[in-house]
């Protein structure tokens, strides 16, 4: 299916779907130079409306978007529910393509929502954050490369079970 700009969509079922929206964190694989998978902890953002993912990554911390650059190819792994408030969620790993372009976000206002989001899930953060003295020492942590994945495949395990076959969707291309 398509999306009104023409953007590939895959059918997500709402159980699905839920997990991206509540889950605080995934496991987040990018492929280094020798293609060995490197696996981060990220907070990602689904965006419904086109059926993508957005995260970001510090300026101080690149080496996420070097590996993107060089090979796109990447994966979320959703598989802990701790503080989602789902109650035996599926295991879903996201299969895609992302894109990490050069341009530094200094402003929150490109991820606001997404930071008033964070803030609301782990208020501590937005008591460290409203400190000037740790915002001035920090300020290389603040300057963020955003991290766009498409996906390309969706496997979910029922319940979490990893030991059964997973259900798979794929994108449909067209053209």
């Amino acid at each position: 299916m398509l999306t009104a700009g023409g953007e590939v969509a895959l059918p997500i079922p709402a159980e699905v779907e839920a997990v991206f929206r509540e889950f605080r964190t995934c496991e987040f694989s990018t492929l280094a130079a020798d293609g060995t998978p490197i696996t981060w902890p990220m907070l990602p953002f689904f965006r419904a409306s086109t059926g993508r993912f957005m995260t970001t990554t510090s300026i101080g911390l690149p080496d996420k978007a070097f590996n993107i650059r060089r090979t796109p190819r990447v994966s979320l792994l959703f598989s802990d529910p701790t503080g989602s408030g789902l109650v035996d969620p599926p295991a879903v790993l996201v299969q895609g393509d992302a894109v990490a372009p050069d341009e530094v976000k200094t402003s929150i206002g490109a991820f606001e929502d997404e930071v008033m989001l964070v803030y609301r899930r782990q208020p501590a953060g937005a008591m460290y954050t409203s400190n000037p003295a740790v915002r001035w020492f920090s300020d290389w942590y603040f300057m963020r490369l955003e991290i766009t994945i498409t996906p390309r495949r969706i496997l979910w395990w029922e319940h979490g079970d990893v030991s059964r076959a997973p259900t798979v969707i794929e994108a449909v291309h067209v053209g």
